[in-house]
């Protein structure tokens, strides 16, 4: 039995037509405000080709170059620190010993509830008026590693739990200690249970660096701000960066797709 059907009842004959009815009607009324968006846009001249073909030019290629290669570093090296940081916060929240359990689920806790702005403008206007200073980048991407570090850590927490208890205690009989089982067996499989998920914390990691233009550091978005300043043309550069992070995000989730199939797969021979 699938989910849905769980969660309520199959839709009959007249239901069916009716879901239909409604999405026809959806998709018409979707269409027609595309329609009339773009008649309004080209009344207003927003859709003059003069516009768009100037971001073909290198010069600006190479500006928004410099903020997508601002992005990817923001976000690989929250991502290089936060992976790890929490699956030591999901070891920590699993301990046997309840101080450290108690400490990390304080920190994953928190830090999951509290919005990633607030944490950047603590770093910005909060720790410095206690003589406590970063660079540009590392106030965007500390507190990126803090809340990934969080998040991923019940992702973590998930993926050991979902190891069959079958396998600690095959470790226990061949003489493994519980430290060497986690190391050995358990986490392993863990691991390779949430690395299509983590893939995906990947593209949340790619959508927080935009906070960047809070703290004026350069990624894609503080550059596509400047860029309106230079060019006037709000609409045109804004569609533009949003497409260069549609494109980004489609290859992170169909990396993650293509892990998560191979694993089913890889599931279902063994």
């Amino acid at each position: 039995m699938s989910a849905s059907h769980v969660l309520f009842d199959a839709p009959g004959p007249k239901g069916r037509r009716r879901i239909l009815l409604l999405s026809i009607l959806a998709i018409v009324v979707f269409i027609a405000a595309a329609i009339g968006a773009l008649i309004q846009l080209q009344a207003n001249k927003q859709l003059d080709p003069g516009k768009w073909v100037v971001y073909l030019r290198a010069d600006y290629i190479a500006f928004l170059w410099k903020g997508l290669a601002g992005t990817l570093k923001a976000t690989a090296v929250a991502a290089l620190f936060a992976f790890p940081l929490g699956l030591l916060l999901a070891l920590g929240r699993l301990a046997s010993t309840r101080p450290i359990s108690w400490a990390a689920t304080a920190v994953i806790e928190f830090f999951r509830g509290v919005p990633m702005l607030l944490v950047v403008y603590a770093f910005l206007l909060l720790l410095p008026a206690y003589g406590v200073t970063f660079s540009r980048f590392w106030m965007l991407v500390i507190p990126m590693i803090l809340v990934s570090a969080a998040t991923t850590a019940e992702v973590f927490r998930a993926g050991i739990n979902a190891v069959d208890k079958g396998q600690h205690e095959a470790a226990a009989v061949i003489g493994l200690s519980r430290t060497q089982a986690m190391r050995h067996v358990v986490l392993p499989q863990a691991i390779r249970l949430v690395m299509p998920s983590l893939i995906l914390a990947l593209v949340t990691l790619l959508k927080d660096s935009t906070l960047g233009y809070v703290v004026s550091y350069n990624e894609l978005q503080f550059q596509g701000k400047t860029m309106v300043s230079i060019t006037r043309y709000l609409l045109q550069t804004y569609v533009v960066v949003s497409l260069i992070y549609i494109v980004l995000n489609m290859i992170l989730t169909r990396i993650a797709l293509l892990l998560d199939a191979r694993m089913k797969k890889r599931a279902a021979r063994s």
